[in-house]
């Protein structure tokens, strides 16, 4: 089964290389269209799915990623639309001179290929990722959790409908619907028909991806994401972005886990963030310095494990850790951190500079919001993940990380000498 997806994904890019912008964007426009025409359709779907995953006892953090809303449809419809909008990279020129052989030389943008991602309980990864991979010249396989497995079916059925009625081929995007984990293995080997890997869930899925790919592997999505509170900062702006990091949506990879305080503000500084925790029922986990002091407020506290500064809470608790200076944050953020975001409030411009300069961090902040991180709010359209690596795509991953390029050499008859 996963052979002839992988054969017949590889077939569809031929085709999909090829395509004008204007084909692939009214391929993108009909998408967005039937999503919202079959909206109550995929509704259906995925209040099946919430009523198994609610069954099963999963956590809060996996339903609020599981669910789809009317209003959340509506919003992946429109982040469809709005991808309609970017510029398609597919053709360009990047670079070019003309060598002293006379050899004119040019690296253009192309398509990767074949496209397959794994990822869990999260729906709108699915129409992400095929807008993306369509708007780019690159068909997909994709291979959701067990929990969306009807939402899913929904979702690539009414793909599928779309590209057929704009004549592209309908396995340009397709799903591994059997929830067999042998098949994700099975994808993993399958390098004779895809060119990229990128897994969307926890470590396990990263480690496993890592451990038994013969394809290469884009690695990231897990945000154990700090803010650094300095000793200059402003308490009430602080307290305010602290709060939007934490609560907006405290389900996502760009959410903060542990907060870092300067040892100069924390007797005045933790008694205000105890309150305004507690007004937004986040859960504190401090250590024994910052546990002393927030442990006489009104929010529920507990005394921080270290296995707790390592993982996504991914839930409204919130790690507090008291540091003496800039350089113990940072040590701290390299031993604890994922590489995903990381943040520092501050009103003194040399400590902004420095702590951009030392953190090694895919997004690096000073006084916003970890939210940011996110292929929309950088302007890059919707995401097909948020990569934690180095090579070939770091932080989200737009349109562009999913293109390679190729050296086009044009001569007038010329041979090497």
């Amino acid at each position: 089964m996963i052979n002839e997806k992988g054969k017949a994904a590889k077939l569809a890019s031929y085709q999909l290389a090829q395509c004008s912008t204007e084909t692939k964007n009214n391929a993108l426009i009909n998408i967005a269209d039937l999503l919202e025409l079959n909206s109550d359709k995929i509704l259906n779907a995925n209040q099946k799915d919430m009523a198994i995953a609610k069954d099963q006892g999963l956590s809060d953090a996996i339903l609020d990623r599981l669910l789809l809303t009317s209003e959340r449809l509506s919003s992946i419809a429109n982040d469809v639309r709005n991808v309609v909008s970017l510029k398609d990279p597919i053709g360009q020129v990047i670079d070019g001179s003309t060598l002293a052989s006379g050899l004119k030389l040019q690296r253009h943008r192309v398509p990767l290929g074949v496209i397959g991602v794994i990822y869990e309980a999260r729906p709108n990864v699915t129409i992400d990722i095929a807008a993306l991979c369509l708007k780019t010249g690159n068909a997909a396989i994709l291979r959701g959790g067990k929990e969306t497995v009807n939402t899913n079916a929904a979702i690539i059925a009414i793909i599928q409908q779309a590209l057929k009625q704009v004549g592209l081929p309908e396995t340009a995007v397709q799903s591994i619907d059997n929830p067999d984990r042998k098949y994700i293995t099975e994808l993993l080997k399958l390098d004779k028909y895809v060119d990229m890997i990128i897994p969307r869930g926890g470590a396990a899925l990263h480690k496993l991806c890592r451990e038994h790919s013969t394809i290469p592997v884009i690695t990231g999505g897990i945000g154990v994401c700090h803010i650094f509170v300095d000793e200059s900062a402003d308490f009430d702006k602080a307290l305010s972005i602290i709060v939007n990091a934490k609560t907006q949506r405290p389900s996502t990879c760009n959410t903060v886990e542990t907060l870092l305080v300067h040892t100069a503000i924390a007797n005045t500084f933790l008694p205000k963030l105890n309150q305004i925790m507690a007004d937004n029922q986040v859960v504190l986990h401090a250590d024994a310095d910052a546990y002393k002091i927030l442990n006489s407020g009104v929010a529920n506290v507990f005394p921080v494990k270290d296995e707790e500064l390592r993982q996504e809470w991914l839930s409204k608790d919130l790690n507090v850790v008291i540091v003496d200076s800039l350089e113990l944050a940072v040590e701290h953020i390299r031993e604890y951190g994922s590489g995903h975001s990381e943040a520092i409030l501050t009103r003194s411009l040399l400590n902004a500079e420095q702590f951009v300069n030392l953190v090694d961090a895919a997004a690096v902040y000073v006084n916003a919001s970890t939210r940011f991180t996110d292929g929309a709010q950088f302007g890059l359209g919707a995401e097909v993940a948020v990569s934690t690596q180095k090579l070939h795509a770091r932080g989200p991953m737009g349109l562009e990380a999913l293109t390679t390029y190729k050296w086009i050499g044009y001569g007038e008859d010329l041979i090497r000498q």
